[in-house]
């Protein structure tokens, strides 16, 4: 069990009338405003990594930080720390958030709701006039989403070492403009050494994602850990032909043997194992033309299982069945392995003072694993962190449908200040590994 300091706050004890509390007005006024950089006429969202509604949230973000007297720090990558001090600077931070890119026509919350939540646990410590033991640093993590530039996770990646500052640099969009480039269009290239921040607990907040937690009206998501990811693109190369001229028996259509494969990869779910997540999310045909059969398909293809070896077995009824397919429809089939990412189990303290604040504040609980990457699976590699989830209507996101009602907000933040408190209270001795 994480050790709380006195004055901090019990497993058993809410807090009282002098602690912090979040301003509900606030946090919401902010979450609308940062809705309006990147917003479409959906409802929803289209701010893509280093675009120009992303420099306009990220300045908008630094611009309340240095208002209230924050140090405001930007690395190579441009990921943004802005740190509010604590009484001891020498001491590893607290820290909180995630990111404000977004999907093409995404949601208005995910990822930039945990900022904003993040930033609202400062300004109510302000608030209060709370000083803490530990610093508190509030990150916005780049291309969070990889929508833009691949792979996702870059900013955290750098941090973590899983990827080379110069490699995430030279990434490119599909128009060939660089990750470099756009952080120095942006002014977003910093100096800071981000890698030697040291950091003490770290904490996300993030919708869910998902229905459970609203099907089963629970407040909050203890999230213990991610779910194992592995990502394929599968080629199939045929022969391109004219469409009125060519024989049913001559042809090698790349898309016929592409389809087949989607129906192996749908039905992975009863073959493999029913907690499997199995999808073509892309699909690129050329010459694609309507007139033409396609001799070359390309799938992408996403599979995800808390256990290694199901996603072995996926991986193997995968490459089977292009072989397969290949043979049965004169196709050349190949399958390449561009992402595998291990389970995450988040550290168990960190995990229960989540659980903790939450019980505090008289909010419901479940714990619960994630099937969505994050953040910080990456920073989980090298300080104490963990997650909570707050629910999101129907359990759409990635979609400009996405929502959450102002209740699910306000809790959400509420528990992550408690925690956050907490944990920036913990005395100097106190090791969380």
């Amino acid at each position: 069990m994480a050790t709380i300091s006195a004055g901090s706050g019990t497993n058993d004890d809410a807090p009282g009338p002098s602690d912090p509390r979040i301003d509900p007005d606030r946090l919401l006024a902010t979450l609308s405003r940062f809705a309006t950089f990147g917003a479409t006429d959906g409802g929803g969202l289209n701010r893509l990594s280093l675009g120009d509604a992303d420099g306009q949230a990220r300045d908008e973000l630094c611009a309340i930080a240095r208002r209230r007297g924050y140090r405001v720090e930007v690395d190579p990558i441009g990921n943004i720390f802005i740190t509010r001090p604590g009484l001891d600077e020498t001491l590893p931070v607290v820290l909180v958030g995630s990111h404000l890119d977004s999907q093409p026509f995404g949601g208005r919350y995910d990822g930039a709701y945990g900022v904003l939540a993040g930033l609202e646990v400062l300004l109510s410590l302000d608030d209060a006039g709370v000083r803490t033991r530990r610093p508190v640093t509030l990150v916005d993590w780049t291309n969070e989403e990889g929508a833009r530039f691949s792979p996702g996770l870059l900013g955290s990646g750098v941090v973590a070492g899983t990827i080379s500052l110069a490699d995430a640099q030279a990434r490119t969009d599909a128009d060939g403009i660089t990750v470099g480039q756009e952080l120095d269009r942006l002014g977003y290239r910093g100096a800071f050494d981000s890698s030697s921040l040291a950091v003490h607990r770290s904490f996300e907040t993030h919708i869910e994602q998902g229905p459970v937690l609203e099907r089963t009206g629970t407040d909050i998501g203890v999230v213990n850990g991610v779910q194992a990811i592995r990502w394929f693109d599968v080629l199939v190369q045929g022969q391109d032909r004219h469409a009125g001229t060519t024989a049913h028996s001559d042809r090698q259509d790349a898309l016929v043997a592409a389809a087949r494969l989607i129906d192996v990869v749908d039905q992975m779910a009863d073959t493999v194992d029913e907690d499997l997540r199995a999808t073509v999310g892309e699909i690129r045909v050329q010459p694609n033309s309507r007139n033409v059969i396609p001799g070359r398909a390309v799938l992408s293809i996403d599979l995800r299982h808390p256990d290694p070896a199901r996603l072995d077995q996926a991986e193997e009824q995968l490459r089977r069945a292009a072989a397969e397919v290949g043979e049965q429809r004169g196709v050349r089939t190949e399958v390449h392995q561009v992402l595998e990412m291990p389970p995450t189990a988040f550290d168990a303290e960190t995990t229960d003072l989540i659980r903790r604040a939450a019980a505090s504040l008289g909010r419901s609980a479940m714990e619960m694993s994630s099937g969505a990457g994050h953040d910080s699976m990456n920073v989980a590699s090298r300080a104490p962190a963990s997650m909570l989830f707050i629910p999101c209507v129907d359990g759409l996101s990635h979609t400009q449908a996405e929502d959450i009602h102002d209740e699910w907000a306000v809790n959400g933040a509420s528990v992550l200040l408690t925690a956050v408190r907490w944990a920036a209270d913990e005395p100097a001795g106190h090791s969380p590994e």
